[in-house]
């Protein structure tokens, strides 16, 4: 076979591309599919480690609590009359912090997200206030405002006979000072996420704005309650310094598990081990059980 111009092909020059297009040229190669990452895949160790790290530095404490609780005697630590009183006491005064919380702090979060006036910045920092405050210095302020001699407290004592310090209901309001922030955050942040036009259509409808509240906005930001309830309970079953400051440490009527943990670490660091448990296994619990049902909704 000849090449053009009758002359031999030459056997060394390089065969022409096949699949060619037009006057020769070669075809454009199919882009090719980029591959699915894999999740995880490539993550630069210069983040891998600290996170690492910080997982390390969450989990460490909680396993070493669960390698050094004393296993043997745990039962019978926690069956001691003590133990329950404190606990009994810890989820009641939680549960009343918590509904108090909701009573007043829905229709604050509601007021910081639905309306304006003059200084509701200032308004939003006094609100979030306690979140950075040392809890002692919430006791203390709580005792300078509701104690005998308070700014409110002497008022009450005089007229209505209330006595609020080292009291079961001193141990509410205390829970309920530091608590109360986390659920208004989560419900304002819930009520700024929802289409106010809702309200705006039921309005126009002729439903009085309570009602719009009460009909449309309250089942809307439904999660957001949820998950800020669940949020400002945990935190009022925490609770240590505002208490022991406002309510002191008396068992059976103001000794809540944190403080009570905080005895028996000073006597019996075996009986401190124990109602750690407790309380960890109470706050797994209750956040466990309402995770799915309600903050994955979030």
């Amino acid at each position: 076979m000849t090449g053009r111009h009758g002359t031999p092909p030459d056997p060394g020059a390089p065969a022409p591309p096949s699949g060619g297009g037009r006057n020769g040229t070669p075809a454009a190669k199919a882009p090719r599919t980029p591959r699915p990452r894999t999740p995880g895949r490539g993550v630069p160790l210069l983040l891998l480690a600290p996170a690492l790290l910080g997982l390390a530095f969450l989990l460490v404490p909680l396993l070493a609590l669960l390698l050094r609780a004393p296993w043997r005697s745990l039962p019978e630590q926690l069956t001691s009359p003590e133990v329950w009183q404190a606990l009994r006491l810890s989820l009641v005064c939680a549960t009343a912090a918590t509904a108090l919380s909701l009573v007043i702090g829905v229709p604050l979060a509601w007021l910081l997200a639905r309306t304006e006036f003059p200084g509701r910045g200032l308004v939003r920092a006094l609100v979030t206030l306690p979140l950075v405050l040392p809890p002692v210095v919430g006791g203390v302020a709580l005792l300078l405002a509701l104690g005998r001699n308070g700014v409110v407290g002497q008022w009450l004592d005089a007229w209505f006979g209330i006595t609020l310090p080292f009291t079961t209901a001193g141990v509410v309001l205390a829970e309920t000072f530091v608590a109360m922030p986390f659920l208004v955050i989560s419900v304002e942040g819930t009520l700024r996420a929802a289409d106010p036009r809702y309200e705006e259509a039921a309005a126009t409808l002729g439903a009085s704005r309570l009602t719009a509240f009460r009909r449309v906005t309250l089942p809307l930001v439904a999660p957001g309650i949820a998950a800020g309830a669940v949020l400002a309970w945990a935190r009022a079953l925490g609770e240590f310094g505002a208490t022991i400051t406002f309510a002191g440490n008396f068992p059976g009527r103001t000794q809540t598990m944190p403080l009570a943990v905080y005895l028996a670490l000073q006597n019996d660091p075996a009986a401190a081990i124990a109602l750690s448990l407790v309380l960890l296994a109470v706050s797994v619990a209750v956040l466990a059980g309402l995770r799915d049902r309600w903050m994955r909704t979030v």
